[in-house]
């Protein structure tokens, strides 16, 4: 089912491509719909707990259906397109030096108000009354951060994790302007 240029064919918009998709999306809105309804049904925790269990289950099985229905080209099409789709909306490769800095202090504000918002609690007691809308704004700005940063920011970032990645510095601008 591959065309001459080893590219999966697009598969057609049949019925088990719609089914698919729709098993899919149940598989994810399954666990995000149930699981608030059955934490406010008032159950014992036990109920509560079995419930919620038998919900992740079923979405979990919910979604491995939909690949199956949908076949190896109907996952692929599906995955492309939705990858296609956020590749779009992801972070540049290269950002300019402002943007950089200004990722950077997202960055490290965030991890510095994380690491030292505990120690702040008895001094301010309204950190201590909003921790958690506190830690989910640090959460936010963090994830921004990243993407303010850029895709090569990630590529450093993965280095971090690599034993064999090196570190290749260019000469900068004012290295450059100072030689001549």
């Amino acid at each position: 089912m591959n065309s001459p240029e080893g590219q999966p064919e697009q598969p057609v918009a049949g019925i088990r491509l719609k089914i698919g998709v729709g098993l899919f999306a149940m598989s994810i809105v399954l666990p995000l719909a149930g699981l608030p309804l059955v934490a406010t049904m008032g159950l014992s925790a036990g109920a509560t707990a079995s419930i919620s269990g038998v919900i992740l289950v079923g979405s979990e099985v919910l979604g491995v259906s939909a690949i199956a229905v949908m076949g190896k080209p109907g996952y692929a099409f599906v995955k492309n397109r939705v990858f296609g789709f956020l590749k779009q909306y992801g972070p540049l490769r290269d950002v300019g030096r402002k943007r950089y800095r200004i990722g950077l202090v997202m960055l490290c504000g965030t991890l510095l108000w994380g690491w030292s918002a505990p120690y702040f609690g008895t001094a301010f007691p309204a950190l201590e009354q909003y921790a958690l809308p506190m830690a989910i704004l640090g959460d936010l700005i963090l994830l921004a951060s990243l993407f303010v940063l850029g895709g090569g920011f990630w590529d450093k970032l993965r280095s971090l994790f690599l034993h064999d990645a090196q570190a290749h510095f260019a000469p900068s601008d004012q290295n450059a302007d100072s030689e001549q």
